[in-house]
């Protein structure tokens, strides 16, 4: 039993070893895959809202996921996010200053009811 066992483990070996490699046909080994690329990039025509960032989906690579692919979709997004937060800025600023002139103009003064008059 376990000599067949050996012999039997022998044969499978040997198959994947040529289906690998080539059983002699002069097809040589496996054609190599092409590599996956991002099907679904993030937008370039708009801003980049939560349902791409949900959305985005990356191929996989021999070792995770393909480093350009992800390495793009991060700048963009770090480049939206910098946007974003300089024009958050701006706008805080612009709303500080006028919550400030306003504060200048307003009247402190108990107006008259007409009870008083």
């Amino acid at each position: 039993m376990f000599l067949f066992l050996v012999i039997a483990l022998a044969v499978v070996v040997a198959a994947v070893t040529l289906a690998v490699v080539g059983g002699g046909e002069g097809t040589g080994p496996l054609p190599e895959a092409a590599p996956q690329r991002l099907h679904d990039p993030l937008p370039q025509d708009r801003p980049v809202d939560r349902s791409d960032v949900d959305h985005l989906r990356f191929p996989l690579a021999a070792r995770g996921y393909r480093m350009e692919d992800v390495d793009d979709a991060l700048n963009r997004l770090a480049a939206e996010l910098a946007e974003r937060d300089a024009r958050i800025a701006d706008l805080e600023s612009a709303l500080a200053g006028v919550q400030t002139s306003r504060q200048h103009h307003v009247s402190f003064e108990k107006p008259a009811s007409e009870d008083e008059q």
